[in-house]
């Protein structure tokens, strides 16, 4: 089972010079696979207890497209086992105008992480 989200990072993500994105984004793009992950399997939000690896692999630029997807990997009793990727899909290109922009040929993966999300017996409905 897998879960995908697609958007463009906007001026108002960026946090840092250069309009640079804080990789807290990327997490927060993994909290909504793995809810939509655990609503699709269990028919509850769950709660994510931990995240046990996260590799930041290329910076993210407002103006950016991110595809994030994530699956679960296992599942325990009442824990579920996910793993998640963020790529960069397409760029800006402002060096050619203002609003031109790319698709990338092969996208640049920007974040993996791996994690563990809880639904506690009592809440599951599947």
């Amino acid at each position: 089972m897998k879960s995908l989200i697609r958007l463009r990072m906007s001026l108002h993500d960026a946090h840092y010079g250069g309009n640079l994105v804080d990789g807290a984004k990327m997490l927060e793009l993994f909290g909504d696979i793995a809810t939509e992950l655990l609503i699709i399997n269990d028919g509850d939000e769950g709660l994510f207890r931990a995240y046990d690896n996260i590799e930041f692999l290329a910076p993210v630029y407002a103006g950016d497209y991110i595809e994030a997807e994530g699956e679960i990997t296992d599942i325990g009793n009442t824990s579920r086992k996910m793993r998640f990727e963020a790529r960069k899909v397409i760029i800006p290109r402002t060096d050619i105008n203002e609003s031109a922009a790319e698709v990338l040929e092969v996208p640049i993966i920007v974040c993996k992480a791996t994690g563990i999300c809880v639904v506690p017996k009592d809440k599951q409905r599947k």
